[in-house]
């Protein structure tokens, strides 16, 4: 009778400890995680002297804004912010429109050299997107068009991804769906539109998060197709600020904090979407 009676305790007493433990842990891995944010908006306030001195001090003697108004005179964020919303959004749109139709043709129509094109899309999903940057470049410079917007977009019109992560999701719909909208005289057309795409909206969802992220962090093209600070990026325009012998880390970093704002305010805005999106490729990519 006592052991039977103590046995729960101290299973419940083991149940919380492992709990503190947990918490721990993760408490420990927010802060490895954050404190390189903490360690980018605290030197962003520092002098050069502070900001190199060993071994290094974590707040600033005075605390001025004098590196945030040196970066926004020497960069034109303007320019830069509008630059990188319309990149977010065409390549968001571009993303998540051609490749829900793709997926949508590859998952549940039958059309000759089927397999042929899907297996040169995951050729393209393997190869690394540096393999590409000289055909694209190319591409645009007998159009004429380097230096504008559309270079900027032209990388991301498709995805290889978003098309084989939207295919994977419109596999698992049951094809009654179809076969039901063709009894009702839908056509491949309406089908697509009113009865199976309004079913992947989470998918494209979860697409469109990380069609954002991929765009808001890229760099290397920015800087390859655009010679113009005007027609940069923030990311491409931040990378300017690093010098080739000395760097002034305090302007850095204020500019750094600066390009975070458009992200953070998209993730404010959208948060639901980006937990659902991200849990969503846990469970079904």
């Amino acid at each position: 009778m006592t052991t039977a009676a103590i046995t729960p305790k101290r299973e419940s007493a083991y149940r919380r400890r492992g709990k503190i433990g947990i918490h721990i842990v993760l408490l420990l891995g927010s802060i490895i995680m954050i404190f390189p944010f903490i360690w980018m908006i605290l030197t962003s306030f520092k002098t050069q002297g502070e900001a190199i001195m060993i071994p290094p001090i974590i707040f600033p003697a005075n605390w001025n804004l004098s590196n945030y108004s040196e970066v926004m005179r020497t960069l034109p964020f303007d320019a830069l912010y509008v630059n990188t919303l319309l990149l977010i959004f065409w390549r968001v749109l571009c993303a998540s429109v051609f490749s829900s139709m793709a997926g949508f043709a590859f998952a549940k129509l039958e059309f000759p050299l089927k397999k042929l094109f899907f297996a040169i899309i995951l050729t393209q999903l393997m190869l690394p997107s540096q393999v590409f940057i000289i055909p694209q470049y190319m591409i645009l410079s007998s159009m004429n068009m380097l230096n504008t917007i559309f270079a900027l977009v032209f990388p991301g019109l498709v995805s290889a991804f978003g098309t084989f992560f939207l295919r994977q999701f419109y596999l698992s719909l049951p094809n009654d769906l179809m076969e039901a909208a063709k009894l009702d005289g839908c056509n491949v057309m309406q089908t697509f539109i009113k009865v199976m795409a309004p079913l992947t909206k989470t998918a494209v969802m979860a697409l469109a998060v990380f069609t954002a992220l991929f765009a808001y962090s890229d760099m290397m093209w920015p800087l390859i197709v655009n010679m113009n600070i005007d027609k940069m990026t923030l990311a491409a325009g931040i990378s300017s600020l690093q010098g080739q012998h000395s760097t002034k880390y305090p302007i850095m970093m204020a500019g750094s904090a600066l390009a975070m704002i458009p992200m953070l305010i998209l993730y404010i805005a959208f948060q639901r979407q980006f937990i659902e999106g991200i849990a969503l490729t846990g469970t079904k990519a």
